[in-house]
């Protein structure tokens, strides 16, 4: 499914005054918060907002990429609460709360197959979820002290919050124990170094057998 991405602009003005003149003009006051950075009051397009939770597989609780209306910044978020006009219906303010596309991998202790000798093999530190807005957790924790030499722990093996669902590809491995292997490498210096060596090394002369008379007689008595 495409992306639903929301226009929006940064609110300057405050007050009753101020957000009853935004709603005349087809605006919703709103403000975006979470995701440990400052709330930042914005306004949406009510018909841009409307439409696009219409169109939605997930309506109200759709992942939406908000973009700031004059700049390159943009976030995603979801709607947390919608305010609405008990007589006409219509939305007179939104909280949106920032969603982490890409939560962070903790891994906690020391290995067994580590005190063995063996190298800690961190592939995966961040990975796609999927879940509610008050699910969203600050970090994924593993423990990976009863790690083994040759073991590993995927994706699928996460011990993750209720509600949260992991989107990537459950057979990937996360963390693992290998065993370190020394491996010898032939530097440039060192190949050339070696044919120096055999260059200067002497060769057997070659040994030509001559046919015909001596090149030297003695002389008669």
């Amino acid at each position: 499914m495409a992306e639903l991405t929301l226009e929006v602009s940064r609110r300057e003005e405050q007050g009753k005054g101020a957000a009853g003149r935004m709603r005349r003009e087809g605006k919703v006051p709103a403000v975006v918060y979470g995701g440990h950075r400052e709330t930042v009051p914005i306004t949406v397009d009510r018909k841009a907002v409307t439409d696009l939770i219409q169109k939605s597989e997930h309506g109200v609780r759709s992942i939406f990429l908000l973009k700031m209306a004059g700049t390159d910044q943009s976030r995603h978020a979801m709607i947390k609460e919608i305010q609405m006009d008990p007589i006409n219906r219509k939305m007179t303010h939104i909280d949106f709360i920032r969603v982490l596309m890409d939560e962070v991998i903790h891994v906690n202790g020391t290995p067994l197959g580590v005190k063995e000798g063996g190298l800690l093999d961190f592939q995966v530190r961040e990975l796609h979820i999927e879940c509610l807005p008050n699910a969203i957790p600050d970090r994924i924790d593993v423990d990976i002290n009863n790690l083994g030499m040759h073991e590993y722990i995927r994706l699928g093996e996460l011990k993750l919050p209720e509600g949260v669902k992991v989107l990537d590809d459950p057979e990937r491995v996360v963390v693992g124990v290998t065993h370190v292997k020394a491996e010898v490498v032939e530097t440039p210096e060192a190949v050339a170094a070696a044919a120096g060596t055999e260059a200067a090394a002497p060769s057997e002369p070659e040994v030509i057998p001559t046919r015909g008379k001596k090149a030297e007689e003695e002389p008669a008595e």
